[in-house]
Parts: structure tokens; C-alpha cells; sequence
């Protein structure tokens, strides 16, 4: 029997019991590119993934390798390069919402 509860979130917020506990981002500095039409032979290269780019073309994408196995990126989406030097794809309205821009 599992124990995962497939009910409704609360936003009550945790409880000691639960052990659940909040935690805030660090700010660290990481690189991304946005992979878009045109550029997916060079987002590959930079991540060590394969580009993908069938028949109909609006249907392109890079599989790139991840700590937890291969992961595909978009058209759109954002790759990134973590701070241990590991690579991922990253939607574009979560990028936004996390990350901003430093000055080179």
C-alpha cells in the first residue's frame, strides 16, 4: 500500500510533524541559451546533446544528457549550464520567473 496521498494540496503551509520545511534559492550565477530556430547544431555542441531535426521543421529539438537521464529541449525553452557544469533544459516561463540577466 502506498503512502502518497493523491488528495487535494494544502497551502496551510507545513507542520513540525510533517518535516517539511521551506528553504530560499541561493543566488548563484549559471550560463544559458535560448535554443531557437537556427542555432540547434550550436546549443548541442555546447551541452554535449544530440539535435534533433526531422522532416517537418518546426518540429526540431535537442536531446541533452542530464544527471537524471536524457531530457529533451524545445524549440523555446532555455538550456542551461548548472554549477556543477551539468547541463538541462528549462521552460521558458520558469526561466523567467527565476533567473535575471548580469551584466557580462
Amino acid at each position: 500500500m502506498s503512502n502518497v496521498s493523491n488528495g487535494p494540496r494544502s497551502d496551510a503551509g507545513p507542520t513540525e510533524a510533517s518535516g517539511v520545511r521551506r528553504f530560499r534559492k541561493k543566488p548563484v550565477e549559471i550560463e544559458a541559451v535560448q535554443f531557437t530556430a537556427g542555432i540547434g547544431a550550436e546549443v548541442a555542441r555546447w551541452c554535449g546533446g544530440v539535435y534533433r531535426q526531422p522532416a517537418n521543421p518546426t518540429l526540431h529539438w535537442v536531446d541533452i544528457p542530464t544527471l537524471e537521464g536524457t531530457m529533451r529541449a524545445s524549440i523555446g525553452d532555455w538550456v542551461i549550464k548548472g554549477v556543477q557544469g551539468e547541463f538541462y533544459p528549462c521552460k521558458p516561463a520558469i526561466f523567467a520567473s527565476t533567473y535575471t540577466e548580469v551584466a557580462a
